[in-house]
């Protein structure tokens, strides 16, 4: 049995999605885990411990375990502060590594801190580590600019990490595209593997979901769902819904599901309360029904009760809430960056629009809701494109051909067969 270590310094499998830095990357972490186990994998996910009552190792299912780090302070840091605690994380995974005589085939590294620990690993153990970046600062900073705080330093980290990592995993050809003419990353050693969906979390949800979610029948609903963070973009969300109120007489509501707290609140999650003011500025606040944070098993009837699903960052590194939409069979519209750009086919389970352009979205927001018989078969394709290319189980598979590729010059270099005696013999 392969065992595997993941390191996601921030992002732990156990947190509540959508909170303040979990998302994506939580997910990911979680899902691979589960499903590389079911294909046969022992896995330890090792994250930061943030609370002192954190049991250090957690036995999450079977061959899955998540051991929390102590590395910095037992509680709640932002991920752009975590940088100096990375040297403390890696001595402990050695040792731990050492104390508990695992012997860990690979190290699959999640973020650009988690792959300074795995090069700590390697270096210490001699273990081969494969690199998923999940975002990358150059690309960050460009579109985020002075709202990116993490420093300097991590474009150095990341372009030194592209030659140090075994294999390099990209997550869509945008991504693989940035990391060679950004970083200079060498082509050879980058597989792209895409983020994915389970089926059986998310699928179309049967009988009437409206009516459980007090949500009258006959509106136009547009759902956004996601962490509140500017970078998503809802407020594009919110002047394309008033454009599509007043300009094109659409009787839309548009929910925003997410947030830091069950409830929508602003001192909980601050671009809550600045999208409630661009609501009302518009004149559209009755029209907008921000729910707060939901619990990850009432997402699908969000997605099945909504005519489409819209997700309109300005920077994405790949997105798997179109994913999710699309499972449950609702078309989606979404900004052609990143990910985005691959998972939905524009004119085929939805449409791409250019990012902050609210006059392009109210555009095919009224085109859906004037057809909505083509905008059905819009949501049933994107269902077959999930299924068929985007689901955890078939991520994990390629996860593991990458892993054995990467192994199998290693282990071929250590046991290589003597050819005059056919005799294993250990290389040094």
């Amino acid at each position: 049995m392969r065992k595997i270590a993941l390191i996601s310094e921030h992002a732990s499998p156990l947190a509540l999605i959508g909170s303040t830095d979990s998302g994506g990357q939580n997910v990911y972490v979680a899902q691979v885990a589960r499903h590389l186990a079911r294909q046969g994998f022992q896995v330890d996910v090792f994250t930061r411990r943030d609370s002192a009552s954190q049991a250090q190792v957690v036995e999450w299912m079977p061959h899955v375990r998540v051991v929390n780090v102590p590395a910095g302070p037992p509680h709640f840091i932002p991920k752009e502060a975590m940088l100096p605690h990375m040297e403390q994380f890696g001595r402990f995974v050695i040792r731990f590594a050492r104390r508990e005589k695992l012997g860990y085939d690979l190290v699959h590294a999640n973020f650009f801190m988690s792959g300074m620990v795995a090069q700590q690993i390697k270096e210490a153990l001699g273990i081969p580590f494969v690199m998923t970046f999940h975002a990358l600062g150059k690309v960050r900073r460009l579109c985020q600019k002075d709202a990116d705080v993490f420093p300097d330093v991590r474009f150095a980290i990341e372009e030194n990490l592209m030659h140090a990592a075994d294999r390099i995993i990209a997550e869509c050809p945008q991504d693989k595209l940035d990391m060679e003419s950004l970083y200079g990353a060498p082509s050879e050693r980058i597989d792209i593997v895409p983020c994915g969906v389970d089926p059986d979390e998310f699928k179309p949800v049967n009988g009437d979901t409206r009516q459980q979610l007090g949500l009258d029948r006959d509106e136009f609903v547009v759902l956004q769902l996601g962490r509140m963070v500017p970078r998503k973009g809802v407020d594009n969300v919110i002047r394309a819904l008033a454009l599509l109120r007043q300009q094109y007489q659409v009787p839309a509501r548009l929910l925003v599901v997410g947030g830091n707290a069950e409830r929508p609140d602003p001192v909980a999650t601050p671009e809550l309360g600045r999208l409630m003011g661009l609501a009302e500025s518009l004149g559209v606040t009755d029209a907008v029904t921000f729910t707060g944070q939901r619990q990850r098993e009432q997402l699908r009837y969000y997605y099945s009760a909504a005519n489409v699903f819209v997700t309109t960052p300005w920077y994405e590194p790949f997105g798997i809430t179109p994913l999710e939409a699309m499972a449950c069979g609702t078309p989606v519209v979404g900004t052609a960056v990143g990910g985005i750009k691959t998972t939905v086919v524009d004119g085929e389970t939805g449409y791409l629009v250019p990012p902050n352009a609210p006059d392009a979205l109210a555009e095919r927001l009224a085109w859906l809701h004037r057809h909505p018989h083509l905008a059905q078969r819009m949501g049933w394709s994107g269902m077959r494109r999930a299924y068929q290319h985007f689901t955890w189980n078939t991520v994990a598979s390629r996860l593991a051909d990458v892993y054995e590729r990467t192994l199998a010059p290693a282990e071929a270099f250590l046991f290589a067969p003597l050819a005059a005696s056919g005799e294993l013999s250990l290389r040094t």
